[in-house]
């Protein structure tokens, strides 16, 4: 069958959606991106927010409609959305043939053929099911980078955060199929290794008795052909002395650290069920920053938690203002039912997130711009993520910069780059958050 996938979502989303291409090449069915040539369309939907979760139902909406005229076959749904409202999918868009929930991806391949052979079942599994892994998976991310997602689910328990309840409890990948990934990874020509999970620092608590973040980083170093290894999503009460000497001391691992902290006044990090204080914070931050003098920072904030006054935002106001954060975004509160936060009485309303997060926006962007400006002259190893059309320039990222979220490097030289290639680069100039820049030497392998 030609099969058309869909994958919304986050980047830990993304890595079970490359999974289940690799079941489906194993099966001998073919992909294309064009929904007039498919077969069969899978949708790996999202949840998270109210945002994604509409981006999820208009895209099964729009895949129904295709079904409705003839043009495709079959149409399955799978993802947090799928978890999450099966009942709701099932009796509002009946063209769903098959839900996989989030557990249940290794059905993906007799949920295809099911559909074919007219044979329909819903596949799940228990949300605190062992973790999938050893899966051969499709690269989507153009072949130098992959993440690696180390475990699934979550004990945090954040009173805003839907995801223990469709994802499960925390439950980390073996060390040895991680490693085996990544030497499989690394043969596929992937240079950069980006781990992921709900939160990474906690990985290894639950196999293996003590958290061991630093062991893994430790083996994934020494995987020939692996040249960056970065680290999101890392909870600031579990970054201990170990793991902050195991970045400072791997030359592969980058000094470059996304830590979500969703909030800077200690009322309203209570309300959110988080496990630290501003003063905590600013401790964390700042032995970071002392130990790795060039550490690059990435941290997300909410705007508008309920409960949260004007006095709280202006408090988190002077806290941004004071830590200087490398990188940061900030949402909207997004008010999921099924959750603490979402039955709390003191909603805040659209209108006012949206002027405490463009006021958060507008702080942030004056720090990032003036940050970009200070790395003028520095020289900065980057990989090159592809050429600028008709002219010689190319794309490139430092290792301050994750791709999607963060910004990029510009590289003007007459040189023939590829994709992957590693080179230093002497920055000349920026452009808010970007960096201009000529090559300073090759990197040499």
């Amino acid at each position: 069958m030609k099969i058309m996938f869909v994958s919304l979502g986050c980047d830990k989303n993304l890595v079970d959606s490359e999974m289940m291409l690799g079941m489906l090449r194993e099966r001998g069915h073919e992909f294309t991106d064009d929904e007039t040539q498919a077969d069969i369309v899978v949708v790996n939907t999202c949840c998270f927010i109210n945002d994604a979760k509409e981006e999820s139902i208009n895209t099964l909406l729009e895949m129904a409609e295709l079904k409705n005229d003839g043009q495709i076959k079959g149409l399955i749904a799978a993802g947090c959305l799928a978890q999450r409202y099966k009942e709701e999918i099932q009796q509002e868009i009946p063209e769903v043939d098959v839900i996989i929930g989030t557990t249940a991806i290794k059905a993906i391949a007799d949920a295809v053929e099911e559909v074919v052979a007219g044979k329909v079942q819903n596949h799940y599994e228990d949300i605190n099911a062992k973790p999938v892994s050893r899966q051969k998976r499709i690269v989507t991310t153009g072949g130098h980078y992959a993440y690696l997602k180390i475990a699934e689910g979550c004990d945090k328990h954040c009173t805003y955060c839907i995801i223990p309840k469709v994802r499960g409890t925390y439950r980390s990948v073996p060390m040895e199929d991680l490693v085996q990934e990544a030497k499989e990874l690394a043969e596929g020509g992937v240079r950069e290794l980006i781990l992921v999970a709900q939160e990474t620092t906690l990985y290894g608590k639950d196999l293996y008795g003590k958290k061991s973040l630093p062991q893994l980083l430790r083996k994934l170093a020494q995987v020939d052909g692996i040249y960056w290894i970065r680290i999101l999503y890392c909870y600031p009460e579990e970054i201990d002395d170990e793991l902050i000497q195991v970045i400072k001391s791997e030359e592969k691992v980058c000094n470059y650290l996304d830590i979500p902290i969703q909030h800077g006044c200690d009322r309203i990090l209570g309300r959110m069920g988080r496990r630290t204080n501003q003063a905590d914070l600013k401790a964390i931050i700042g032995k970071l920053r002392s130990e790795i003098p060039d550490i690059c920072l990435r941290t997300t904030l909410i705007s508008g938690f309920p409960g949260e006054t004007w006095e709280d935002h202006e408090e988190l106001v002077d806290f941004v203002d004071e830590m200087e954060f490398d990188r940061l975004g900030v949402f909207t509160y997004s008010q999921e039912e099924d959750t603490p936060a979402a039955q709390m009485q003191d909603q805040v309303e659209e209108e006012v997130k949206l002027e405490r997060q463009a006021e958060l926006m507008e702080l942030q962007q004056a720090i990032a711009f003036e940050k970009a400006e200070d790395m003028v002259g520095s020289v900065l190893l980057c990989m090159i993520e592809g050429k600028v059309a008709d002219e010689n320039a190319y794309v490139a990222r430092t290792y301050r910069d994750a791709p999607n979220v963060d910004g990029y490097l510009f590289v003007n030289t007459t040189a023939t780059l590829m994709t992957g290639d590693f080179v230093k680069v002497q920055v000349t100039g920026s452009n808010e958050y970007d960096l201009i820049g000529e090559i300073y030497h090759e990197f040499t392998e």
